[in-house]
């Protein structure tokens, strides 16, 4: 952090590009895009930097592991422009969207967690083994059959048909996704939020399967978080020395 970055030191663009693993085209386009401070021109016309540049680049980079390429963009852009405030707010969002995120994973764990063994099908409400109408299983999860067959249309159950009564009948599968699909409802997710989840149950074969995506969801939350501070530490040794 004890870097000096407002001496007289002048850098061309590929000492700026070396130092930072990059080209000196990625040099020019980040300053075109407003991440680095608009360069002096020597009297032929070349770019010279200073190491003012170098910790723009600096907090830049650590700013997109924690906030992605768009956002560090737009928050190193409205440095430059002294607009502050913009840059401080663009980072709460980014913060905000992290803990949603923590928050919609913890209510993915709490509905795989509730769900428990599928519900066996009750004595005479079965067309048979492994199967129930629409019916009794409205009735266990407390819903009407017209919401079953919402979340049909949403791709959220896939019954099919008996051959003999044309009637919907819902295999294990189909319970298990039901109550995962009923668990999220209930937590407040709308319907195409739980379907892409619904979508990776199906396709795991299973809720066991899931939880090594699960490990590594929680995992990248926890990476993003810690990129975070580092990016906040390099943009703050940033602002001071702009100051």
């Amino acid at each position: 952090m004890g870097r000096n970055l407002q001496s007289g030191e002048r850098l061309r663009p590929v000492d700026l590009a070396r130092g930072h693993g990059l080209s000196t085209q990625a040099i020019r386009n980040y300053e075109e895009a407003g991440i680095l401070p608009a360069a002096d021109r020597t009297p032929h016309g070349y770019r010279t930097y200073t190491p003012l540049h170098a910790g723009a680049l600096s907090a830049f980079l650590a700013l997109v592991p924690g906030h992605g390429h768009r956002t560090a963009t737009s928050i190193m852009r409205a440095v430059n422009e002294g607009a502050a405030e913009e840059a401080f707010r663009l980072i709460d969002e980014s913060h905000a969207q992290l803990l949603d995120d923590r928050r919609t994973l913890q209510a993915v764990e709490s509905a795989l967690r509730d769900l428990g063994p599928t519900m066996a099908s009750e004595p005479g409400a079965a067309p048979g083994p492994g199967g129930t109408f629409i019916g009794p299983l409205a009735g266990k999860l407390g819903i009407r059959p017209a919401t079953l067959r919402k979340w049909e249309r949403a791709g959220l159950v896939s019954p099919r048909r008996d051959p003999l009564t044309g009637y919907r009948v819902y295999d294990d599968a189909d319970v298990r996704d039901a109550r995962l699909a009923h668990q999220l409802r209930r937590g407040g997710y709308l319907l195409e939020q739980i379907a892409p989840l619904i979508a990776q149950v199906r396709a795991a074969g299973g809720l066991e399967p899931l939880e090594a995506a699960l490990r590594d969801w929680r995992g990248r939350l926890s990476a993003r978080g810690r990129a975070m501070l580092t990016g906040a530490a390099e943009l703050e040794t940033y602002l001071r020395e702009r100051a």
